[in-house]
């Protein structure tokens, strides 16, 4: 059934911050202008009334994420510490060739992460968080 995964959609405070994190630190490039969504169509597929603001697509080699600043309707600010064993989404995860010099990068760059790279039986992985709080998983593969 399914064919692929397409995007990501995250509901941001600040575009313009979160290209600075997602294209600045993780090197996703923006797909087009920063758009403006408004209308019956947003509306109904969201389930928002009134629903508008500023939308972005960010892209790397194998997926998108699509980032929301809404205007309307306003947003409940979440917990930028909300645990990941909260119902929801928990993370999303970044496959990278060398966990620690990313690590290292982001660190420097004032992520912050909830520990150093670990070795989880082959495979490395740490969990970090965007300006939002949103957790991302650096994770590296064996070869």
């Amino acid at each position: 059934m399914i064919k692929s995964w397409e995007h990501v959609g995250i509901s941001v405070r600040s575009l313009e911050a979160s290209m600075r994190f997602y294209c600045g630190l993780l090197g996703l490039e923006r797909v087009g202008e920063i758009e403006r969504f408004e209308g019956p169509l947003y509306e109904k597929i969201m389930g928002l009334q009134g629903a508008s603001g500023r939308v972005a697509l960010l892209k790397s080699a194998d997926v998108q994420i699509e980032l929301f600043e809404f205007a309307s309707p306003p947003a409940r600010v979440a917990d930028s510490r909300r645990p990941v064993c909260d119902h929801g989404i928990t993370h999303f995860a970044i496959k990278v060739a060398d966990i620690q010099s990313a690590y290292a990068g982001l660190r420097a760059a004032g992520v912050p992460f909830h520990c150093e790279p670990l070795d989880m039986g082959g495979i490395w992985a740490t969990y970090g968080r965007d300006p939002d709080g949103n957790v991302f998983e650096l994770v590296e593969l064996p070869r």
